[in-house]
């Protein structure tokens, strides 16, 4: 069997199984092995085990499951409820001043985090009912806080910015920082919006009538200092240059579980053991899926996807600016079907090569594949912002809660198109390094 036919029955296999919902890991899993064997034989086979822990054997990963604890120690910590808190007292008074608070108050817990699913959750929790008891419009109130918890991908530290730099080789610190501008333009692209679309329809977000003081707005920011710490603790000693990102990760961790031991009270046995308990399940999950995403670079390899996909890009006498928009616009239609760590561990051994050969820097490619991933998070069926919303208000439908975040798909696309077309921009910060 020629090589071409056996990429392609691969790759059929691949998202055959993807589109009949079998798990990430078992659909990469089957697909390697059918095109080692067509490829190599058995003996392809033996050299996989080999490929996979010398690239599990990475570094990197060691700061995923510091930053899953930092994130998870968050969850169980009152600093949520007191950056809503901040915002709202300060917000309350602007058109759509509560889904504009939304908005902030995920971007700056996304700076805390990094995963979005717990930043729509820990929001989520506080901002909905307050919104709803305003007679704040469904649809508005869902669409604010499931795209905003987006930008927890974002806005650094982040899981699949760490998944990304162990895949490219790509230093996570930059990584890191190059999220920052992009995150701070769709958060402010997002505020925007709520403000424009409530002043043409009040109906949207009905004025709040509470009377806030200013002692009461500046004795809201008390509390602030908590998230600042972290934020510091992790983005200021990266960027200075005192600590790598997994130095910085067990700095956050070990500030995060002081702050929920010593400042809200809240680390009990029993919280530190369910801490432990999500960071080891969703470690586990993510490691699954970075083996057999590591043995289908193995095939890759052996067919030399890569290789053949950059020479025919390059060979097609096109624009490399039209490239990759059509990458952009595969990755989008990816991501409607797979999650996020699946996309960036599967993915980029593929367009990487592709992406390089035209003449882009890698750190770009990996800011814009998170972008898209802000968009995969929110776009069914498989958008998990979407269902983690949904899990968290049992007053909003699915439907307004998918048709609520609709317009900031849009956004997202605005800011991909203009990091795509002006990459400096997204390249500017960590140049500075």
């Amino acid at each position: 069997m020629g090589t071409e036919l056996i990429i392609v029955v691969t790759f059929v296999i691949l998202f055959g199984l993807i589109i009949l919902r079998c798990p990430i890991f078992v659909s990469l899993g089957v697909a390697t092995v059918v095109g080692i064997l067509l490829s190599r034989g058995l003996i392809g086979l033996t050299q996989v085990p080999l490929s996979i822990m010398s690239q599990l054997n990475n570094p990197v990963l060691v700061a995923a499951p510091l930053y899953i604890i930092m994130g998870e120690t968050i969850f169980q910590t009152g600093i949520g409820r007191d950056l809503y808190d901040v915002f709202y007292k300060w917000l309350h008074w602007v058109p759509g001043g509560l889904a504009i608070a939304s908005v902030f108050a995920c971007a700056i817990f996304g700076a805390m985090c990094g995963i979005s699913i717990i930043a729509v959750a820990v929001i989520g929790v506080m901002a909905v009912p307050e919104m709803l008891k305003r007679d704040y419009d469904k649809k508005l109130t869902a669409g604010s806080i499931t795209s905003a918890g987006a930008l927890s991908m974002l806005i650094p530290p982040s899981l699949v910015f760490i998944l990304y730099g162990a895949v490219s080789g790509v230093p996570v610190g930059k990584l890191f920082v190059g999220g920052i501008v992009p995150g701070v333009f769709i958060s402010t692209l997002m505020a925007g919006y709520i403000l424009v679309m409530v002043i043409k329809n009040p109906t949207l977000a009905p004025r709040s009538k509470e009377r806030v003081t200013w002692g009461e707005r500046f004795s809201s920011l008390k509390r602030l200092w908590t998230a600042l710490v972290l934020i510091v603790a992790v983005l200021l000693s990266i960027y200075s240059g005192i600590c790598t990102p997994t130095e910085a990760g067990a700095a956050g961790a070990a500030c995060a579980l002081l702050i929920a031991g010593l400042i809200y009270r809240s680390l009990t046995l029993r919280v530190l053991s369910e801490i432990l308990r999500n960071t080891t399940r969703v470690m586990g999950a993510v490691l699954l899926i970075a083996a057999c995403a590591f043995a289908f670079g193995q095939f890759l390899l052996y067919t030399g996807v890569p290789d053949r996909l950059a020479e025919f890009s390059v060979s097609l006498g096109l624009t490399p600016l039209f490239v990759i928009f059509f990458f952009m616009m595969v990755l989008i239609v990816m991501g409607m079907f797979i999650d996020g760590a699946s996309m960036v561990l599967v993915t980029t051994p593929i367009f990487l090569p592709a992406v390089i050969a035209l003449g882009y820097d890698p750190l770009w490619y990996g800011i814009m594949l998170v972008i898209n991933l802000c968009i995969a998070v929110i776009t069914p069926p498989v958008g998990l912002n979407l269902y983690a919303m949904k899990s968290i208000s049992g007053d909003l439908k699915i439907e307004e809660i998918i048709l609520g975040t609709l317009p900031y798909v849009v956004i997202n696309l605005i800011a991909l198109i203009f990091f795509v077309i002006f990459p400096e921009a997204a390249l500017w910060l960590p140049g500075l390094m």
